[in-house]
């Protein structure tokens, strides 16, 4: 490879990378905007929204929580097994990450599928007859965890396009920026998760 063409992937690499961490400082800024939205309403409404944090699980958010933590850290060893060429290793810790990623998934189904059993929903009669600030809890937790879960499907899709591109050699141990990029997208849903889980499930 020449000079000029090794420069130029150079080039490239490094604009792709800066334009992933753009993105991923836009997704921390609409999330940090939720964060501070709930921070306010909590502070008015505190004794609703203690109520409306006793009808979540703790142990699911906690379980949850280990599950990302945990496909965090394979995602992370994927990157450095594509690096070291392992080309079947680094499919295999992806395959993993997917499958910890559909068991927080599944976790999450069930979860939403309680409230749903109690007509805890937005813009259920329920609802609407609870006290403003439980209103404004549960709304404010399904649009969060809604979010939340749409990155982590968003996540999914994009670790399992890597899959594919390390089978077919687009990934490889001197072309992975698109699986470096993918891993700091997962890395932001577990970071996400992380401040979403206390908020939600622990502070009371």
């Amino acid at each position: 490879m020449s000079t000029q063409a090794i420069h130029s992937e150079r080039i490239e690499s490094e604009t792709g990378k800066l334009g992933m961490w753009i993105f991923l400082f836009t997704e921390l800024f609409l999330f940090g905007g939720l964060f501070l939205v709930y921070a306010v309403f909590r502070a008015k409404y505190s004794a609703d929204f203690h109520t409306g944090a006793q009808e979540l699980n703790t142990f699911i958010g906690t379980l949850n929580t280990v599950f990302l933590l945990v496909s965090s850290m394979t995602a992370a060893m994927s990157l450095t097994a594509i690096q070291k060429d392992k080309k079947n290793l680094a499919i295999f810790l992806l395959a993993m990450t997917i499958l910890l990623a559909a068991l927080f998934g599944m976790n999450k189904y069930f979860e939403w599928s309680h409230k749903f059993e109690f007509r805890l929903y937005p813009g259920s009669e329920v609802l609407k007859n609870l006290p403003h600030g439980e209103l404004l809890f549960f709304g404010l937790y399904f649009m969060m965890t809604g979010l939340h879960a749409i990155h982590v499907l968003i996540g999914m899709i994009l670790l399992s396009i890597n899959i594919f591109k390390i089978k077919n050699g687009e990934v490889s141990s001197t072309h992975y920026l698109h699986l470096e990029n993918s891993a700091l997208y997962w890395h932001l849903v577990d970071l996400i998760w992380i401040f979403l889980f206390p908020l939600l499930y622990l502070i009371t």
